[in-house]
């Protein structure tokens, strides 16, 4: 057998196991299974953005995976928050783990169903969430936007809580990853946004 037919077998045997893989599945998010939110306090006093005043409570990283984005015009704080993310991380960003669940944004919130849970539920409430997105400039609110869902992102920048200055209107972040339902999303002043990190 010449060296040439040997080595074209070769190929193709590679060829037939990268094929016969299952699901082909992405394995670079296991750079993302591995980190959690990072949550830490902040030194940063509150601050003013056009007609409300923005509390920092904690600076904040998040490595995860867009399961689902949602772009906001006109409900109330639209102007301010006008990006919401539903963000998976460690098991939630497995691109196995998501085939099994079915996601969906409205009215603000995150929805998820599984027939079967591939994971404890506790497991999806606890790695994954609907995140209330301030960009801190007109380009991050560009890239925020136009991210597309599926890719891995990490934002950088603090959890915040919003007061309206002239009406007194407020919305508070959640401050830790395992509530669910009303006042569990995360409201985040975003410094930083870096797709595929």
């Amino acid at each position: 057998m010449s060296r040439l037919v040997l080595v074209a077998g070769i190929a193709a045997l590679l060829g037939l196991i990268w094929y016969t893989v299952p699901d082909r599945v992405d394995y670079s998010m296991d750079r993302v299974v591995t980190i959690a939110p990072a949550q830490t306090p902040t030194r940063m006093a509150p601050f003013q953005v056009r007609s409300y005043t923005l509390t920092p409570v904690a600076d904040f990283v998040i490595n995860a995976r867009l399961l689902s984005k949602s772009i906001y015009s006109f409900d109330k704080g639209a102007d301010l928050v006008p990006v919401d993310y539903a963000l998976g991380w460690l098991q939630m960003a497995n691109p196995r783990v998501l085939k099994e669940i079915d996601i969906s944004q409205s009215g603000r919130f995150y929805h998820w169903y599984a027939a079967e849970y591939p994971i404890p539920r506790s497991d999806i409430e606890s790695e994954s969430a609907n995140m209330h997105l301030i960009p801190a400039t007109d380009l991050i609110e560009k890239q925020l936007k136009s991210m597309p869902e599926g890719v891995l992102v990490r934002l950088t920048g603090q959890l915040v809580n919003i007061t309206e200055t002239t009406t007194g209107w407020s919305w508070n972040t959640s401050t830790t990853r395992t509530d669910t339902g009303f006042g569990a999303c995360e409201v985040i002043y975003v410094t930083a946004v870096i797709k595929g990190f």
